[in-house]
């Protein structure tokens, strides 16, 4: 089980944006097929991963580990060669399959 978190105000702009609240991109983290980079370019502070996973529809979410939790900084639905990555279980690029 995993522990999850984000900043209110962000999930309603993430929302606003893209159509996806962060509980809803939570659910992802149960996909066994979701696939995960490193996002070495966005930010110098912490670490940050790229994951894509299905729940109701191919997500790309990116967040980051703070203690115990994973804390979603953004969520939205997945461009064309993003799903082509999931559906094909495409290790390139950085890509892997997530670890259980």
């Amino acid at each position: 089980m995993f522990a999850f978190e984000w900043d209110v105000e962000k999930d309603y702009n993430n929302f606003k944006k893209h159509g996806i609240h962060f509980a809803t991109a939570e659910q992802i983290f149960y996909d066994p097929f979701r696939m995960e980079r490193q996002d070495d370019d966005s930010s110098n502070d912490e670490d940050r991963w790229q994951t894509i996973g299905f729940f109701n529809d191919v997500l790309f979410v990116v967040y980051t580990e703070r203690g115990d939790a994973i804390r979603i900084i953004s969520a939205r639905i997945a461009k064309p060669y993003e799903r082509r990555i999931y559906c094909e279980n495409s290790e390139t690029h950085g890509w892997q399959r997530a670890k259980p």
